[in-house]
Formats: structure tokens, sequence, C-alpha cells
């Protein structure tokens, strides 16, 4: 059996998710990942976050042989199995489980825009009434100079895919509102990146 892919860069800022995310959740609950990718992140939170069922996706079936291998290696029994999913195809699923987070990291930067509102949609969709979209990677924002190496990094993704790029966040924030979720938390994180908490109270 091949190792899975390795990024980094998921292995950098999954304890400084994961020390956010303690501030933010309740022992227990029902959480999505979109966009699981190498299956790092899903792994450390299930292991971390013992309380929690996760449910990792992932567009890409190259991809969840990553998932299925770390989730097999650490013996996770609170880690459902990966399917496939396309954030643009909706519904996203044939019934609206309801989770109390949906969590979606490094995605939106490297997706055509209209993922952001089927994201928003989607979550709205299959959140509780207390449940929580949360949002990780780097955002530009109006009043905040935009740091070089963010701009760099904006570059280089629109010269790999005119589609891609990093989003402002106030048309993210459009796109929240008009699937009726809100920004209710706004989380500055190491690498100028952001974790932002979405939901469809304006407060918790």
């Amino acid at each position: 059996m091949s190792q899975p892919d390795f990024s980094p860069s998921a292995d950098r800022n999954k304890h400084p998710i994961l020390d956010t995310l303690r501030t933010l959740l309740p022992v227990q609950g029902r959480a999505l990942e979109i966009a699981s990718g190498t299956g790092q992140h899903v792994q450390w939170f299930a292991q971390q976050l013992p309380g929690w069922t996760w449910q990792p996706t992932e567009v890409h079936r190259g991809a969840l042989y990553n998932i299925e291998v770390r989730v097999a290696e650490a013996e996770l029994d609170n880690v459902l199995e990966a399917q496939t999913l396309d954030v643009c195809k909706e519904p996203w699923f044939a019934e609206a489980t309801p989770y109390d987070l949906v969590l979606c990291i490094n995605m939106l930067h490297i997706a055509p825009w209209a993922a952001c509102g089927a994201l928003m949609r989607g979550a709205a969709r299959h959140l509780t009434p207390s449940g929580v979209l949360v949002t990780y990677g780097p955002y530009f924002e109006t009043a905040v100079p935009p740091t070089a190496s963010n701009l760099e990094f904006d570059q280089s993704l629109r010269a790999h895919d005119a589609s891609f790029g990093i989003r402002q966040l106030d048309d993210v924030q459009n796109e929240a509102a008009l699937a009726g979720l809100q920004l209710q938390a706004r989380h500055a994180l190491p690498a100028n990146n952001l974790l932002l908490v979405w939901g469809s109270n304006p407060g918790r």
C-alpha cells in the first residue's frame, strides 16, 4: 500500500486551528468536513476531539485514498467513510443530515468563485440551528493592508487558474448573507490566515 499524500502546511496549521476550534465547539457533535484533501486534518481533529463524529468529503476521487489510509492507520472509529462531494453540485446529499459543524479549510482560493456561494447554501441547509460553518484560509479585507506574501500568492494562484484567487472578505460575506448566514467571529491565525465562524444567529 502506497503512502498517502502529505501536506506540510496542513501539518503546521492543524495546531492553531484545533486550538481555536476548542474555544468554539462543545464536547461532542457531528462535523462535516468539506475538501478533506490529504486527510491530515480529519485524522488530527478526530483524535483530539473524540466526542465528535466526522464526515470527510472530497471532490477528487484520488484524495479519498488519503483519507481511507490515514483513518485506518489511526484506527479511528469516529470518522465515517469519506464521500465524494462537489460543493457546486446541489443538493450535496439526498437527505439533509444535520451537522453541528461544517468545516472548510483552504478551499475558497483554489476553487471557482461559484464554489463560495454553493458552500454557503450547502452549509445553511445542513447546519443545526446552533451549528456553525468554519472556514480557514487567506482573505483580503477592505480595512487591512494586504501582506506582500498574500499578494504574491494571489498572483500565483491566478496565473495557474484564472478562476482561483484570494477572496475579498466583503464578497464572501455577501454570499453568506444570501444563504442566511452571518459572520459571527474572526480569528487571526499564523501565516496571514483567518479562521472565520459563520452561523444563522448574529452571535454566540
